[in-house]
C-alpha cells in the first residue's frame, strides 16, 4: 500500500505541482527504483540479524518516511526525495520472501511464495481509498491517515513472525558475486522484472492512463484501477499453486505469450468498456507469472534464497520503473500512450521467445529433480525421442 500509494495520488500532485506526463511518469516510477535499491539492502541486513528484526526495521523506516510525507513536503524535489524513501516498503519482499521459503519444502515454494506475494494486495488500498481520501481532506493527510495500518501490520509482524531454524550462514559480498556471475540470475532478473514490474508499474500508473486518456475523474479512475489490479493480488497464489502442479516454466511460457497479445490490443486504444477487461486479463496474468517465477527460483537455487530473492526482486522493481516511465515519456514525445504500450507488448513477446531459448538449456544443465519440478522435463524427453528415433536401425 505504502509502495505505490503516488500512483493513486499523482493526478492530485500533478494539479498542485505542475507536473508535464513525463515528470508524473517519473513520480509514480521512483518509489519503484527506490524499492529496487533498497531490497539488496533489505536482504542483507535480513542475513546479518534475522528476517524478524529486518522487518521491523523496514516497517518502522516506512512509517517514518509516510509521516514525512504528511508533515513536511512543500516543494516537487521533496515529493521525489519522498518517493524514492517509500521504496523501502517494497523492498519488504526481500524479508518477506526468504523469511517464508525456509519454512516449506520444494514441492510447497510455488504456493508459499505466492501467498506471501499476495501482500501486493495492499496495492488496492492504495488505489481504493487514496483518491478518496485525497479529494476531501487533501492529500498530504492522506498520507498521515496511510501510517494507521503500517503500524498495525508492524505489530502483527513482531508478535507473529518467526525466523526459521532452516536459517543458514549470513551470506557475504563474495556470494553476492558469485550468484551474479551466474547466467540463470540474470534470466531470471529479466523475467521478474516483466512480470513483478509490469505488476507494480501499471498498478501506479493505470490511475494516471484512466485519468488522462478516458477523461475519469480521479475518484473513478482510482476505483477502475482498483477493480484491474484485484486480479494480479488475487491470482498471485493461483501462479504459484498452478506452477507447483504444471511447472513454472510452462506456466510462465504461456503467460509472456498471452501478456504479449493483451497488450498488444490495450495499444490500439480501444473503448473503455473493452480496454478494462483486457487490462484485468493482463493484470491477473502479471500476478500469475510472479508466482511461477518464484516457483521456478527456488528450483535452481533453494540454498541461496536470501541473495536470488535480493537480486532478483531488485530487478522485478527496475522493471516498473521502466514501465510509468517509458509511458510518461512516450506521451509527450509523440501525443499517444499507443506507442508505449506497443513497446512493452514487444518486450514480452521478446520474453516468450527467450524462454523458450532457455528451457532448452535448463533441460540439460538443471539437475533432474528441478527440470521435472519446474516442468521442463518435456524438453529432456523430445531430445531422447529423436535421438532414438534416428538411431533406430532401418528395415
Amino acid at each position: 500500500m505504502a509502495w505505490v500509494i503516488l500512483g493513486p495520488l499523482a493526478p492530485f500532485l500533478r494539479q498542485q505541482f505542475g507536473l508535464s506526463a513525463t515528470g508524473q511518469g517519473l513520480l509514480v516510477a521512483v518509489p519503484l527504483l527506490g524499492g529496487s535499491l533498497f531490497r539488496p539492502v533489505l536482504g542483507v541486513l535480513a542475513d546479518r540479524i534475522g528476517g524478524r528484526r529486518a522487518g521491523l526495521v523496514g516497517l518502522g523506516l516506512t512509517i517514518a518516511t509516510l509521516f514525512a510525507g504528511w508533515t513536511l513536503v512543500t516543494a516537487t524535489w521533496q515529493l521525489f526525495v519522498l518517493g524514492f524513501f517509500l521504496g523501502i516498503a517494497g523492498a519488504s519482499f526481500a524479508v518477506a520472501l526468504p523469511l517464508a521459503s525456509r519454512w516449506y519444502p520444494a514441492e510447497y515454494q510455488g504456493l508459499a511464495m505466492g501467498i506471501v506475494g499476495a501482500g501486493n494486495s495492499g496495492s488496492l488500498m492504495a488505489t481504493l481509498f487514496a483518491p478518496r481520501l485525497a479529494e476531501r481532506i487533501g492529500w498530504a493527510n492522506t498520507f498521515g491517515l496511510a501510517v494507521m495500518p503500517v503500524v498495525g501490520a508492524g505489530i502483527l509482524f513482531a508478535l507473529l513472525a518467526k525466523d526459521s531454524p532452516a536459517r543458514g550462514a549470513p551470506a557475504s559480498w563474495k556470494d553476492y558475486t558469485e550468484v551474479l556471475r551466474e547466467p540463470d540470475t540474470l534470466w531470471f532478473a529479466f523475467l521478474y522484472s516483466l512480470t513483478f514490474g509490469g505488476f507494480v508499474g501499471f498498478t501506479s500508473f493505470l490511475t494516471t492512463f484512466f485519468h488522462e486518456q478516458y477523461h475519469l475523474s480521479r475518484v473513478s479512475a482510482g476505483d477502475f484501477t482498483t477493480v484491474v489490479v484485484v486480479s494480479g493480488s488475487v491470482l498471485r497464489p493461483v501462479g504459484g499453486w498452478l506452477s507447483d502442479r504444471l511447472g513454472g516454466y510452462r506456466l510462465l511460457l504461456s503467460l509472456l505469450a498471452l501478456l504479449a497479445i493483451c497488450l498488444g490490443v490495450v495499444a490500439t486504444l480501444p473503448p473503455l468498456a473493452f480496454v478494462v477487461p483486457m487490462l484485468f486479463v493482463t493484470v491477473g496474468c502479471l500476478g500469475m507469472g510472479n508466482g511461477a517465477v518464484f516457483q521456478l527460483v527456488p528450483q535452481r537455487f533453494a540454498s541461496r534464497m536470501g541473495i536470488i530473492t535480493g537480486v532478483v526482486g531488485a530487478a522485478g522493481g527496475l522493471g516498473g520503473f521502466f514501465l510509468p516511465s517509458i509511458l510518461g515519456a512516450a506521451k509527450d514525445a509523440t501525443g499517444t500512450y499507443a506507442t508505449g504500450l506497443t513497446l512493452f507488448s514487444l518486450a514480452f513477446l521478446a520474453g516468450s521467445i527467450l524462454l523458450l531459448e532457455l528451457g532448452s538449456r535448463w533441460s540439460s544443465s538443471w539437475q533432474e529433480g528441478a527440470v521435472r519440478q519446474s516442468g521442463i522435463f518435456c524438453y529432456r524427453k523430445s531430445v531422447r525421442f529423436v535421438a532414438a528415433g534416428f538411431s533406430r536401425p532401418s528395415a
